[in-house]
């Protein structure tokens, strides 16, 4: 890519960080703040359908304010619309991913799948324990998986639908899912965030996953006790009937243990490093084919026939992959999670991951990402300071560039050398860029991760970002432990 005189680039596992000596940190800052103000009247003037659309336009209009900036600093803007592309290349799998999950919750729906894990979720799930039994079963389905993204779009929905059945809020059940599924994405080997921030650090796998088992555990810990805790204040005298909506459910469908086949060779697959495109399109093809075998009412009504034949089956099946499908029911309880928007639900998801990836493009085009780590770099001294310095550098990346991935290689380029000067072993700042660049990703609403999980669980990150402790408490806990000089390892220790 052509740059001109006053940049460079530095060439890190596919990302760059492109940096402009000539740019100040308050031309780097001025379409930050821009954003932040457009957004915040934005969702004043809108609240929760600000990401209906608005959202994204003024994410466009923070790129025209970042662009003009590049202009003012001889930033050409073919320039900027190769880093938008490379940018926007870079969600490609995100998008394709965003689209399976819409087909396969789709299939999941009139096959039976979900409203079978509801069915059997009710009677063995309540109030009390719920909350902290959905943070328990995505941790572990996380660790085994390596993939947040899978375990919301796999259990989490199903855990969703339960928790609205049981009458618990969904922003809570949205919060408790992703504190487990975030603890087992930044814990698990098979995880690429867990494998990227030791090779931006300079650590080994290992070392780093032990060494993060300090601030992580007791996260954890800490989070599980608010969820057992938030089980028991919850309000179940009002607690809709259960045996009703057992009844309802079996009266819509067939519910079979037989149906628990298809997650389970989904999961199994990701388990065996199988691409999450592939274990998803086979779980949403082999649940097209039970539908067809255990719920042939349910694709009839989907296609508006009678009776069954080719092409009725065909057109039921694709219906419920590709738009909003519903299953009757007189249970208003269940009306909602007896519909599923397929793969047509995800284009306003899609439509605000790519307005973000144009916004944070242009900004790294123009070498305002890299101006603003170098500041946060030289604004502290002390060895508390280039932990608090690193930890503000994640977060402000996610808002920012809208990945998780740029969060932790831009921080983990540019301070690898800063961390060694001041004698403090790799580690510490691979823990560093997981504690508050992988997890709080997801509590930004036009960040990639943010954005995927809110369309496919359903619930606004302004709805679950309370209650998702695990992800905003790591960056605390982090810092905790550097102020208190708690297991900060040195290299004069190896």
């Amino acid at each position: 890519m052509q740059q001109e005189k006053n940049t460079s680039e530095i060439h890190i596992q596919d990302q760059k960080i492109i940096e402009n000596k000539e740019l100040s940190i308050w031309e780097a800052l001025l379409p930050v703040i821009a954003l932040v103000g457009m957004l915040a009247y934005n969702v004043f003037v809108f609240g929760d359908d600000a990401l209906s659309g608005s959202n994204q336009f003024i994410l466009l209009l923070g790129g025209a304010v970042a662009a003009f900036v590049g202009f003012r600093n001889k930033v050409s803007f073919d320039s900027m619309m190769e880093e938008v592309a490379e940018n926007i290349k870079s969600t490609s799998g995100a998008i394709l991913i965003l689209l399976m999950v819409g087909a396969l919750a789709g299939t999941w729906l009139i096959s039976g799948v979900i409203p079978a894990m509801i069915y059997y979720g009710l009677q063995v799930l309540n109030p009390t324990i719920f909350l902290a039994a959905c943070l328990i079963i995505c941790a572990v389905i996380s660790i085994a998986t390596g993939s947040s993204w899978t375990t919301s779009a796999t259990v989490g929905i199903a855990l969703i639908g339960i928790g609205d059945a049981l009458g618990i809020s969904m922003g809570m059940t949205a919060g408790a899912v992703l504190s487990g599924a975030y603890f087992g994405d930044k814990m698990s080997p098979m995880s690429d965030t867990t494998n990227l921030a030791p090779a931006m650090a300079g650590t080994d796998l290992f070392t780093h996953i032990k060494y993060m088992t300090y601030t992580t555990v007791p996260t954890f810990a800490i989070s599980l006790l608010f969820f057992i805790v938030l089980g028991f204040t919850q309000d179940i005298s009002g607690e809709v009937d259960s045996k009703a909506l057992l009844i309802d459910i079996e009266k819509a469908f067939h519910i079979s243990p037989w149906l628990f086949l298809v997650p389970i060779i989904v999961i199994t697959l990701i388990v065996k490093k199988t691409s999450p495109l592939i274990a998803l399109l086979a779980g949403t093809l082999l649940a097209a084919v039970f539908a067809l075998i255990f719920q042939p009412e349910v694709v009839a009504q989907i296609a508006e026939v009678k009776e069954l034949n080719f092409s009725s089956a065909y057109k039921g099946v694709m219906k419920a992959i590709t738009v909003e499908t519903s299953v009757a029911t007189e249970n208003k309880a269940l009306a909602d999670l007896f519909t599923a928007g397929g793969m047509s639900k995800m284009m306003g998801t899609i439509w605000l991951i790519l307005c973000a990836m144009v916004f944070g493009g242009i900004m790294d085009a123009i070498g305002a990402l890299a101006r603003i780590s170098s500041f946060m770099l030289s604004l502290f001294d002390s060895v508390f300071g280039l932990f608090a310095s690193t930890v503000f550098t994640c977060i402000g990346l996610n808002f920012t560039a809208s990945d998780q991935y740029l969060a932790i290689v831009v921080p983990g380029k540019m301070y690898a050398k800063a961390y060694k000067d001041k004698g403090l072993a790799p580690e510490n700042l691979s823990r560093t860029l997981e504690d508050s660049g992988t997890v709080t990703s997801v509590l930004i609403p036009w960040n990639t991760c943010g954005a995927y999980h809110s369309g496919v669980l359903g619930v606004s990150v302004f709805d679950f970002g309370l209650y998702a402790i695990f992800n905003w408490l790591s960056p605390f806990m982090t810092l905790i432990f550097a102020a208190f000089k708690i297991k900060i390892k040195l290299l004069v220790e190896k």
